[in-house]
């Protein structure tokens, strides 16, 4: 055994191997270390080698997906190795023959289709990156629904590519694009260059779609073919020759979407937060969607808004018309909500990993969508229409599983009793025969009797015979002679009694006997006939799902929009980006969730030709950033085919999204804060045209103050005079307001604040003009700096300002002059209030209606007469 183990790991280096021992996956050697470790489960030892204890541990086979599902999420791949055959088969070739097992599967990040190993919401995605001389090109495909993607891809757009795919796995011959991969989440799986051949791939992609030549599916370079062979190669090779069921390519054309790079998604938490997790993106805050494929098309669009003005106006022509219909809306939600997931319920059923339940899923989806075909008006909106035709004509195929399936089918074709009663006859039977087995011989023991003419007539059971018909030895000769003998045939005779039996009792027995493993035969073969049905007709049946997820995105958007007051955007092909008491979604749902509310804000970056750019100044802590991120999801959502926060949106169709926004370093490339902030405002300024839509905040901080307004100042007038396109830039260096004197587009505005009795009082709306101050001091002692700090520091800040009105040389000389370490005088004792008092004293719990009005006018006239 041990020397078959050995040489099926030989064969498959570089994954841990699942050994099948009956109902154990065994790991044995450096294999069970590694895995004892990952899983924390006991490491045991069994047999030595070479002189050396094996260490061993293993896992139970029907609970191997939740073990599986760890070690891919800690890095490892794992090649599984089944028993071929069973063991009874291997003892024929001798006592100590062993049973012959080979690698079934190799489970790798990006080749998952299980429904407990995958997150029901997100794609998972497997990526290849080819390279033929100076051209590159990526395909990316998910194997659990068959879409199957390509794209030309010159290297430097590789990183915002995969930032935005978020692949689970990478193939490529280029072991210099670890980092790169790494960077993205991604598993990097280095193949041979062969498994790059463009001319290959040509021809693995004919024979996977049976096809001579790939021209029906569009135009490929030699990189998108090279790329996408890798791919169908290593599935070959990962799942044993049973490829899944694939969609035919598609190419993604360069210039359809909306480019945002790997900085940007970060900074402005598209699908996933800062902190790491879902909660706190933009997707989590607007995902309405009620069905798994719905969820994954969602995050597709907001990864990658469109560009194609008509399709974009055509969705949000689908959202008008759901949500200017709020119980066609509710209804459509409401059978969505029981639509299973089609998608990958197609993909197990292809690689014959599926069961009952994915074929009640197919089932149950047709289904569906024919209610909600059948629901959709005939003048819906484009995309409802053209959804609805997909979902209609798949009648057969529904009454097909209808009459074959039970209601509510076991998730394992071996565990049987998912045919329904009156499907097949001789599964019927045989059911009968195993669940009335006693009913059935005591109907034929009944016209056995009466045959004979011998009411005593008994069938029995014994070990040795069997069944077999028994009467008392007074009925010998009648049951011997004809025309009886003719049925009953003689098999023993005892004192007192005689025992027969019949060719039909014998087929009988032999049916009660077999009729379990019957049933469970027949059962698999029905299974693989209605299988075999859906893959017919999975082309149709991926439409159908596709259909479903649009209408449940349209359905979506439209359930937010009317719940959240949103509006439809204005799109064109113009420069506007006019934005009418626009609002921040994640922000606005986190102040909702505290009962309070929002102060919506205008932008206006709509100048013509020339570039619009708005220098917005301000205190931390005021809603700058806020201010910043909201337009740009702002345009984000209204290119991904949503209505958006705001009273109204003029938004012209924005090509590029940059954002240069917060602090962040990167030790282990040792670069500091400041240097991560230039090379992201260098991407910027080496990449945006016209027409992109670009946000930075607090360009230069982190070196001297200088220093940091000299770049911030270039960086605006590199902005302004060669990128030429929409910014919102943000600044505590107040002397760049002067630009807006000498840069046509340029205009200056700032986020309003109030003092109060030495207090600064947060408005959150964004004024036309510039701030007259920072407020740092106020600020730092809202974030709780001890009050001698806080004292402190506005002595020195008094004294810097001081010396700057009057033409000081040095502020070093400055703070040479002030005293170290002063104590702080106290803090002056606030002023007696009797609106303070009066406040004091009501307990509002015990008011009643009218006490609670002339509370109302008497705290009016205390605050009137505290102004005087």
């Amino acid at each position: 055994m041990m020397a078959q183990y050995l040489a099926i790991r030989a064969a498959n280096p570089g994954a841990l191997l699942f050994y099948r021992m009956g109902d154990f996956y065994e790991m044995f050697f450096d294999d069970a270390v590694a895995a004892a470790s990952a899983l924390d489960i006991a490491l045991t030892k069994r047999g030595t080698h070479e002189g050396q204890p094996i260490p061993m541990c293993g896992v139970p086979v029907h609970a191997s997906e939740g073990y599986l599902l760890t070690l891919i999420r800690k890095g490892f791949r794992v090649a599984i190795a089944e028993q071929m055959e069973d063991p009874a088969e291997a003892r024929k070739r001798g006592s100590k023959s062993v049973v012959a097992r080979d690698v079934v599967r190799l489970v790798t990040p990006g080749t998952l289709t299980e429904e407990s190993l995958l997150e029901a919401r997100r794609h998972n995605y497997l990526a290849a990156f080819a390279q033929v001389r100076d051209e590159g090109a990526l395909a990316w495909v998910d194997i659990s629904t068959g879409a199957f993607q390509v794209m030309d891809c010159p290297l430097p757009r590789l990183a915002p590519e995969l930032a935005r795919l978020a692949p689970r796995e990478v193939l490529a011959c280029d072991r210099g694009l670890d980092e790169l991969v790494t960077d993205a989440g991604a598993a990097l799986t280095d193949l041979h260059a062969g498994a790059f051949d463009s001319g290959a791939g040509t021809r693995r992609l004919c024979a996977l779609y049976g096809v001579e030549t790939l021209d029906g599916f569009g135009q490929f370079s030699r990189p998108e073919l090279a790329a996408m062979g890798a791919i169908v190669d290593y599935l070959d090779m990962t799942q044993k020759g049973k490829l899944p069921l694939l969609r035919p390519p598609v190419r993604e054309k360069a210039g359809g979407t909306m480019q945002i790079d790997a900085a940007t998604r970060r900074n402005l938490e598209l699908t996933q937060a800062l902190s790491g997790g879902r909660e706190g993106s933009l997707l989590a805050a607007i995902d309405r969607t009620v069905t798994a494929p719905g969820a994954r098309l969602l995050e597709r669009r907001i990864s990658a808004p469109s560009r194609d003005l008509a399709l974009i106006q055509a969705r949000h022509d689908a959202v008008a018309g759901l949500a200017g219909d709020p119980r066609l809306m509710a209804d459509l939600r409401a059978a969505l909500a029981r639509v299973p997931d089609m998608d990958r319920a197609l993909s197990r059923l292809a690689l014959d990993r599926g069961g009952p339940r994915d074929l009640a899923a197919i089932r149950a989806g047709l289904t569906q969508g024919a209610t909600i075909a059948a629901r959709l008006p005939d003048d819906a909106p484009d995309i409802l229409r053209a959804a609805a035709a997909d979902l209609t004509g798949h009648e057969d195929l529904i009454d097909l599983l209808d009459a074959a399936l039970v209601a509510e089918p076991p998730l394992l074709a071996r565990d049987g009793g998912f045919v329904a009663e009156g499907h097949d006859e001789d599964l019927d039977q045989t059911r009968r025969l195993r669940d009335e087995g006693r009913g059935v011989i005591a109907g034929m023991q009944a016209e056995y009797a009466a045959l004979a003419g011998v009411p005593s007539l008994k069938i029995k059971h014994n070990n040795v015979l069997g069944y077999f018909i028994e009467t008392t030895a007074t009925h010998a000769e009648r049951m011997r002679t004809e025309p009886l003998s003719r049925t009953f045939i003689h098999r023993q005779t005892t004192a007192n009694q005689i025992r027969f039996t019949t060719v039909e009792l014998s087929e009988l027995e032999t049916r009660i006997l077999n009729a379990r493993d019957r049933v469970l035969e027949i059962e698999r073969a029905v299974f693989d006939r209605l299988r075999a049905a859906v893959l017919e007709g999975a082309g149709p049946i991926g439409q159908a799902a596709r259909a479903l997820a649009e209408i449940d995105l349209a359905a979506a958007f439209a359930d937010l929009a009317s719940g959240e007051g949103w509006v439809r955007p204005r799109l064109d092909d113009s420069r506007a980006f006019m934005i009418t008491g626009g609002r921040h979604p994640v922000v606005e749902r986190a102040l909702k969730r505290k009962a309070d509310s929002f102060v919506a804000n205008d932008c206006d970056l709509t100048t013509g030709t020339t570039p619009a750019i708005w220098l917005l100044t301000g205190p931390n802590m005021a809603g700058k950033s806020t201010f910043l991120r909201q337009n740009a999801l702002i345009a984000v959502l209204a290119q991904a085919g949503a209505f958006v926060p705001a009273r109204a949106a003029h938004v012209g169709l924005v090509s590029q999204l940059f954002s240069r926004v917060g602090a962040a370093d990167d030790l282990a490339r040792g670069r500091s804060t400041f240097m991560v902030e230039m090379v992201e405002t260098a991407a910027i300024l080496n990449q945006a045209d016209d027409r992109a839509l670009v946000i930075l905040d607090e360009i230069g901080r982190g070196t001297s103050t200088w220093d940091g307004l000299s770049i911030a100042w270039a960086v605006m007038e590199h902005l302004h005079a060669a990128n030429r396109c929409r910014a919102l830039f943000a600044t505590h260096y107040h002397e760049m307001t002067a630009l807006t004197a000498k840069l046509d587009g340029v205009e200056n505005a700032t986020v309003a604040v109030r003092e109060w009795e030495g207090e600064v009082i947060f408005l959150h709306e964004v004024i036309k003009g510039a701030a007259d101050r920072s407020y740092g001091v106020q600020v730092a002692r809202l974030a709780g700096l001890p009050a001698s700090v806080v004292d402190r520091a506005r002595t020195v800040l008094d004294a810097l300002e001081k010396g700057e009105r009057q033409g000081a040389s040095r502020p070093a000389a400055l703070i040479d002059d002030l005293p170290l370490f002063r104590t702080a005088p106290p803090p002056p004792a606030p002023k007696a209030s009797a609106l303070d008092a009066r406040m004091k004293a009501v307990h509002p719990d015990a008011l009643t209606p009218r006490e609670a009005l002339d509370l109302i006018y008497e705290l009016k006239s205390l605050t009137e007469e505290t102004s005087r």
